[in-house]
C-alpha cells in the first residue's frame, strides 16, 4: 500500500520540474541590463549637456558685461570669457568665444563640447548673449 499511496508530491520530488528553466535568468539579464545601462547613461549625459550649456551662458555673460562696460578694451569681454572658462576646470572642451561690437550692442557667442557618455550623441553646446552698450550722455 505505500507504493501506491505516492500522490502528488511523489511524481514532483521524482521529476526535475525546477532544472526547465535554467539559464533563464542569465539571458533576461543579459537583454536588461544593456538598456538599463543606455538609460542611466544618457540621464547623466543630459545633466552633463545641461551644465555644459549653462557653463556657455554664464561665460558669455561675463564676456558681454566685461565688453560692454563704458570705455571698455577692445579684447576685454574674450578675456573675461577666458578667464571664467578657465575657472570652471574643462567643462568645455574646445571653446570658441566670439565678440562683435557694433557700438550699440554687444553679441558674445560661447561654442564648445562635453564628453559623451552615449555613442552616438552630440555633445555640441552654443550660446550666444546680447546686450546694449554703455554710453555717458551729459
Amino acid at each position: 500500500m505505500p507504493a501506491t499511496r505516492i500522490g502528488r508530491w511523489g511524481q514532483l520530488a521524482g521529476r526535475q520540474w525546477w532544472r526547465d528553466d535554467r539559464g533563464s535568468t542569465a539571458l533576461d539579464m543579459s537583454m536588461v541590463v544593456p538598456l538599463v545601462f543606455l538609460l542611466v547613461f544618457t540621464l547623466i549625459q543630459g545633466g552633463i549637456w545641461f551644465h555644459g550649456r549653462s557653463v556657455a551662458h554664464h561665460a558669455a555673460q561675463q564676456a558681454v558685461d566685461a565688453q560692454r562696460a563704458y570705455d571698455a578694451a577692445p579684447g576685454a569681454g574674450a578675456a573675461a570669457a577666458g578667464e571664467f572658462l578657465a575657472r570652471m576646470g574643462g567643462s568645455l572642451n574646445g571653446t570658441a568665444v566670439r565678440v562683435s561690437d557694433d557700438g550699440e550692442t554687444v553679441t558674445v557667442s560661447v561654442e564648445g563640447t562635453v564628453i559623451n557618455l552615449v555613442p552616438g550623441w552630440s555633445g555640441h553646446v552654443r550660446q550666444s548673449v546680447k546686450a546694449p552698450v554703455e554710453k555717458f550722455r551729459p
